[in-house]
């Protein structure tokens, strides 16, 4: 006869009210593990280094279509009325849209076993949805998703594609990141989706604070890269869609 395998319980009422309930049934469902946080830490250095392609390639997609460059001018993807101007790469609302989604970046690059790294990706999430901010911003799920992957298959090129790192080491460090993107779009999803909303009354109470900023202490760093961000002037920053940001690194890089 076969052994049962046991199965262990899963409050619902708990993942749509407690955070960190939810963060640990994710973490559980999906094997995220301390081998996945070592991969995510000890290959830092190589993510941050691809962190000018991903803010330039990103946001060179989101201006390829008016339906998510408008969102820069009205703070809403819904809006379908008349615009001044489309922005451009060099436009102040894009730079300073670049400046955030530098520091969110880098901020996956910190410390995943922190209940606070999970809190501010959560917070990334209900801030598109125009809660938490002075000044909301509505993003519909569909473009969130789109961005979510693209950033995901240039990281997952680009250290796939590393001159020096090992095979092993190179798929570590994908799969730790793409347990990370996932759990992202869960917490971008829980601000969209209707599901467990008969328990939105006991839910925290959302609190307005300025971006970049988690229970008042700020958590993404200023990054001071615009320069060469705009202007490509490293192999890594002029790295387009579908070119390897490491293909222009020299042999002096160790892993």
């Amino acid at each position: 006869m076969a052994t049962r395998r046991p199965v262990r319980h899963v409050d619902r009422k708990e993942l749509y009210t407690n955070l960190e309930s939810r963060i640990l049934y994710l973490h559980s469902f999906l094997d995220f593990s301390t081998h996945d946080i070592e991969a995510l830490v000890s290959g830092s250095k190589y993510i941050k280094a691809l962190i000018p392609a991903v803010v330039t390639i990103v946001y060179r997609k989101l201006l390829q279509y008016d339906i998510t460059a408008r969102a820069f001018e009205t703070r809403s993807t819904s809006y379908e009325g008349p615009l001044d101007a489309i922005p451009d790469e060099n436009s102040p609302q894009v730079m300073h849209r670049k400046m955030f989604l530098r520091g969110y970046l880098n901020k996956l690059c910190s410390d995943p076993s922190k209940m606070d790294f999970w809190e501010y990706l959560d917070k990334v999430g209900m801030m598109h949805v125009g809660l938490g901010r002075e000044h909301p911003l509505h993003v519909e799920y569909i473009h969130i998703g789109a961005t979510l992957s693209m950033i995901q298959d240039i990281l997952t090129e680009a250290i796939l594609s590393h001159p020096r790192l090992q095979l092993q080491r190179k798929i570590a460090i994908v799969k730790a990141l793409s347990k990370v993107i996932w759990i992202q779009n869960d917490l971008f999803a829980k601000w969209y989706v209707r599901d467990g909303e008969e328990y939105a009354d006991e839910a925290d109470e959302v609190v307005i604070e300025q971006e970049g900023y988690l229970h008042g202490k700020k958590v993404i760093e200023d990054e001071d890269e615009d320069e060469q961000t705009v202007k490509g002037d490293s192999p890594v920053a002029s790295a387009g869609a579908g070119v390897c940001p490491f293909s222009g690194m020299t042999k002096d890089v160790k892993a």
